[in-house]
């Protein structure tokens, strides 16, 4: 399957993207044969930035040059190594500063944020998720709620999509909490489905959840980076993310939390304390008495693992050379290109679950194909055995992300022709 239009088509799209100079910024994946891989798998690991290593190797210099002095006295002293990163996760998060803060990974801020912000009473004491939840955000939720004396049986509030749907709608969400308000303490959603990478409506249904008296936390793995976020004026209570996937900071990379400022002095509410999160004045004056830093440091445990944290500064130094406008631009130009070219390759053969609406999705499609499960599965193994990395979820789905930080519109138009071609090749025999 050749296509010779397509691929002219897709020559001139890279030739005319104003973005295309960030590629060269990372490392792409190679084949044996010395030529690049098609990654299209960015939405569970980002690839690496070039810089990582020169930044990961001065933290080593440093630590090897200046022992313990390194916290203090160092190009980027460790002691405030999380605060280099505030900067950078505030305009991706559309926060102000001191709302965010890099720290942990995403289940444990997830469950430093409900300690604070899931208050049960014997009248409000459900919590709202998906019912198809990424599986960590349903067991720290499920235990959650076990460690509060309730019933997840009674508890867990789930919502799924319409029968013969993949997707659930907002009208859904807004009518479960409208029917449900009086019982939901907090509703936890994700700002991009890991399954079928639809993008949710943070604003409305925030505004919506808070008309009913129930706190909004959100799960930005797939959403920061990848979608335009404004935490802020949306008027999240609070929100976590990983950074290994759309803020390509490498695996084990350090997370981080978004408390609005709203509940930045909010010293009534639960939490567990630690001492990086005591107030800095007095942090090592070792005082008996927690008091806590105002915003979201204040939910700080520990001193932040900069070795962990150093590949986010390379991350963050390359969103800092362009906008999430211009990457957003990008990223609806690419889905879209991947999405007419598959229909126009194999019509009858692939279904889209991914919204068709560019506004809720970001830049991943994920893909059922018109064949036996097991064939499917083949065909994933086959497309990674050819170059072609996407991923596989049980048990009969393919999800492709075409990046706009390093993917270009030849990448898409491969991935198609041969997704295309091995669909073909599995229904004729």
């Amino acid at each position: 399957m050749n296509n010779p239009a397509g691929r002219e088509q897709a020559f001139e799209l890279d030739r005319a993207d104003l973005l295309a100079p960030l590629r060269s910024e990372y490392h792409i994946p190679r084949l044996a044969d010395g030529t690049d891989s098609v990654y299209l798998c960015g939405h569970s690991l980002g690839l690496q930035p070039k810089a990582t290593a020169g930044i990961l190797t001065a933290e080593l210099d440093s630590w090897a040059q200046r022992g313990v002095a390194g916290h203090f006295d160092s190009a980027r002293p460790w002691l405030s190594y999380h605060e280099q990163l505030a900067a950078g996760l505030a305009q991706l998060t559309g926060a102000k500063p001191m709302e965010v803060v890099a720290m942990n990974s995403l289940s444990v801020n997830l469950h430093l944020m409900l300690v604070s912000f899931y208050n049960p009473t014997a009248e409000r004491h459900q919590i709202l998720i998906e019912k198809r939840a990424f599986p960590s955000d349903r067991y720290a939720v499920e235990s959650q709620i076990l460690q509060r004396g309730f019933d997840p049986a009674d508890s867990l509030l789930e919502i799924a999509p319409r029968s013969g749907e993949a997707t659930v709608t907002t009208e859904d969400v807004c009518e479960a909490i409208e029917l449900h308000g009086k019982r939901i303490a907090t509703v936890v959603l994700p700002g991009v489905q890991y399954l079928n990478g639809q993008r949710f409506d943070i604003a409305t249904i925030t505004d919506c959840a808070h008309r009913h008296g129930c706190i909004v936390g959100w799960d930005l793995a797939h959403a920061i980076g990848n979608t335009p976020l404004e935490l802020h004026d949306w008027n999240a209570d609070f929100a976590v993310w990983c950074s290994y996937k759309y803020l390509n900071a490498g695996p084990g990379a350090i997370g981080g939390c978004f408390v609005h400022e709203r509940h930045a002095h909010a010293t009534q509410l639960p939490r567990f304390a630690g001492w990086w999160g005591q107030q800095k004045s007095t942090r090592f004056a070792m005082p008996e008495d927690f008091t806590a830093i105002p915003g979201a440091e204040g939910w700080q445990i520990s001193n932040p693992p900069v070795l962990a944290a150093a590949p986010l500064i390379a991350s963050l130094d390359l969103f800092g050379k362009t906008t999430m406008a211009a990457l957003r631009a990008k990223s609806i130009a690419l889905t879209a290109y991947l999405e007419s070219s598959l229909h126009l390759l194999a019509p009858q053969s692939i279904t889209v679950l991914t919204p068709r609406d560019p506004d809720e999705r970001g830049c991943q499609l994920s893909l059922r194909l018109q064949v036996e499960p097991a064939r499917a599965r083949e065909i994933h193994i086959e497309l990674e055995r050819r170059g072609f990395i996407c991923d596989w979820r049980e048990p009969d789905v393919i999800r492709a992300a075409p990046v706009p930080m390093y993917n270009t519109f030849t990448d898409v138009w491969r991935f198609a022709t041969e997704l295309a071609h091995q669909v073909k090749m599995a229904t004729f025999t």
